[in-house]
């Protein structure tokens, strides 16, 4: 299963008609991690990125903005591990909860505090995260027998590494420089 990950800046074509190219070939979900905009702005593009997952039965998940998923009554929210422990019971309402974690310890405590879903990483060498160091794929296979939800692998996973990382257990796996750049005709390979 492919999670995918927004990142409007380096998409190279117009931004919605990228997300309605993505949603027209139904990924697992749609993650709108959009970390750099005003509420209000993120609001505004959360809205139009819904219509187009509504379109094609796609759920839209809202990165951090509690209060603009709980506006579009959006059931799926996404967040970063230090804000999920802050909001502690914050949460209610949402059928799921993704926590990005990076370690067994905080796994074990998303586990127990009602996350739904973890998205472990970065896995692999990435340009996103130049100066640190991959945790691979043993990393992974611990998450992943550290809990009973669901794990998503992140992080330099290309089309070639899919099966390598379902091979230690992840549920999916997360993608996002490569889906919101390449030329629209690849998503069909990337996204069957």
């Amino acid at each position: 299963m492919i999670l995918v990950v927004t990142n409007r800046k380096s998409c190279k074509d117009d931004f919605l008609v990228r997300i309605e190219a993505i949603a027209r070939r139904k990924p697992y979900g749609i993650l709108l991690r959009e970390k750099d905009l005003s509420k209000e702005d993120y609001l505004e593009l959360a809205r139009s990125c819904q219509s187009i997952c509504e379109t094609y039965q796609v759920p839209l998940i809202v990165h951090s903005y509690i209060e603009v998923a709980r506006e579009l009554k959006i059931k799926a929210i996404h967040l970063p591990y230090d804000r999920f422990v802050e909001l502690g019971g914050e949460l209610q309402g949402f059928s799921e909860v993704g926590v990005s974690i990076h370690s067994k310890e905080e796994a074990k405590v998303a586990e127990q505090k009602g996350a739904t879903r973890l998205i472990a990483g970065h896995i692999y060498e990435t340009t996103c995260k130049p100066n640190l160091e991959p945790r691979g794929l043993v990393y992974l296979r611990d998450i992943v027998d550290t809990v009973n939800i669901p794990v998503f692998a992140i992080g330099g996973i290309t089309f070639e590494r899919i099966k390598e990382v379902e091979s230690v257990g992840a549920e999916g796996i997360c993608m996002m420089s490569m889906l919101m750049s390449c030329p629209e005709e690849k998503l069909n390979l990337l996204l069957k």
